[in-house]
Parts: C-alpha cells; sequence; structure tokens
C-alpha cells in the first residue's frame, strides 16, 4: 500500500510541477496588464503603507521570537504523514469558511477585518503542515520556505515560475539564503499576494452576498493553499528519497 500511494502522490506532484512551469495564457496575460495599470494609479505611499502591513504581520507570525512550532513529526511514511495533513486542511477549511462567512456579513469594514485573520489561518496551516511533514519551522531556512509556498499559491503565473524554480532543488538553494529578513523582497510578496486575491475578495464587502461570498472563497484559498504545500513537501520529499539513494549516502 505504501508504494502504492507514493506512485499515486508522485504522479500528483509530477502534475502539479508541470502546471507550476506552464507559460502564462493570453486571458492571464491580459489580467495581469489590467492589474498593472490599476496599481499604477495607486500613490506610492500606500503601496508603501501596505507592504508595511503584510510585511509586519507575516515577521510577526513566522519569525517572532514568541512563536510557538509543532514538534516534527518522525517515523511516518507519506501516506500516514497526508492522512493527518488533509485532516489539517480541512479543519482550516472549516475555521476560515466561518470567519469569512462572519465578517463578510458585516459589509466593508468587517470584510478589511478578514484579511489580517485569513491571514493567520493561513499561516498557521502552514506550520502544522511543514511538522507534520517531519520539518523544525524553528529553523530560520524552513520558515523562508513557508514563505515560498505561499507565494506559490498566491501569485501570478509569472512569479509563481520564479518561486518555483527557486524551491526546485531547495537543499542546494538554502544554503545561500540571505542572514537578514529583510532582504526578502517583501514588496512583491505583498503585491502578488494582494494582487491574487483582490477580485474574488472584493465582492465579500457587499452587503447580503458578502457572507456567502466570504464563506466559499475563504474555503477555496485555503484549499488551494493546502494542495501547494502538499506538493511543495512531495517535491522535499522525493528530493530526499534520491539523496538518501546515492553512492555517498
Amino acid at each position: 500500500m505504501t508504494a502504492y500511494y507514493n506512485t499515486f502522490a508522485f504522479g500528483e506532484l509530477r502534475r502539479w510541477q508541470e502546471e507550476m512551469q506552464q507559460s502564462p495564457t493570453f486571458l492571464n496575460a491580459v489580467a495581469r496588464k489590467l492589474q498593472y495599470k490599476i496599481n499604477s494609479y495607486i500613490p506610492d505611499r500606500i503601496h508603501a503603507a501596505i507592504t508595511a502591513t503584510i510585511k509586519q504581520m507575516t515577521r510577526a507570525m513566522l519569525f517572532g521570537a514568541g512563536i510557538v512550532t509543532t514538534k516534527p513529526l518522525e517515523g511516518l511514511n507519506l501516506q500516514q504523514r497526508e492522512l493527518m495533513v488533509l485532516e489539517r486542511i480541512k479543519f482550516y477549511q472549516n475555521a476560515a469558511a466561518a470567519e469569512g462567512g462572519v465578517t463578510g456579513a458585516g459589509g466593508i469594514l468587517l470584510g478589511l477585518a478578514d484579511f489580517p485573520l485569513l491571514l493567520s489561518l493561513k499561516l498557521k496551516l502552514l506550520f502544522e503542515i511543514s511538522a507534520l511533514y517531519g520539518y523544525d519551522a524553528f529553523d530560520y531556512r524552513e520558515r523562508v520556505y513557508l514563505l515560498h509556498i505561499f507565494q506559490l499559491a498566491f501569485s501570478s503565473h509569472e512569479h509563481r515560475r520564479d518561486v518555483y524554480l527557486q524551491m526546485a532543488d531547495w537543499e542546494t538553494q538554502k544554503l545561500h539564503l540571505p542572514e537578514d529578513i529583510n532582504e526578502f523582497n517583501w514588496r512583491a510578496f505583498q503585491q502578488e499576494y494582494r494582487d491574487y486575491i483582490d477580485l474574488a475578495k472584493m465582492a465579500q464587502m457587499i452587503p447580503i452576498i458578502g457572507a456567502p461570498v466570504g464563506a466559499v472563497v475563504n474555503y477555496r484559498l485555503i484549499k488551494k493553499l493546502g494542495t501547494t504545500a502538499m506538493n511543495a513537501y512531495r517535491m522535499r520529499w522525493k528530493e530526499q528519497q534520491l539523496l538518501n539513494a546515492s553512492p555517498q549516502h
């Protein structure tokens, strides 16, 4: 059963890897140009304020001194781990849907409150998934990997491909990470994230329809993040298998 499951999981991984490397479609390109145009009308000070907000929130959750992470899970095979991962994804989907429904019912003001609440749920889910695959998020490099997963899930095709290539050989890439997290490209991170969810989340702020839209959108966003994380860690699991099978190991 373990060998059968690994074949299934790595088949899904291969399809996901192909998707990550696909060129943007015509509609993707048109939507991207439109978003760039909209962004050009937004004053730099507004961009700077949004960047600072996302940067501080994300840094506090990922790199804060009082960070609490789950102990890495040891001794289980891929199938056993992924059964638990799927359970946690479902839990967070339901939590995000409930939160999106409540904030969506409140119109614009509560709709704005949804942003940090949903971001918090996403980051907590990533920490749990990391531990379930056996990685210690106390390690700075593992937390940077979580940022990469986040970008893969919520970025344009162009940016997504660039991030994917950084992750494809992570055991080598992580050796060249900057020591200072401030060197991370926070503006690109916030802009890609905001652009990705803007259209989906806009309707959440409309009275009456905001609640059901907020619930559905949040549910799907968590699902997308969970699927992305699973395949990102499958990629590392497979890479580690190859390293263990090499002559020097």
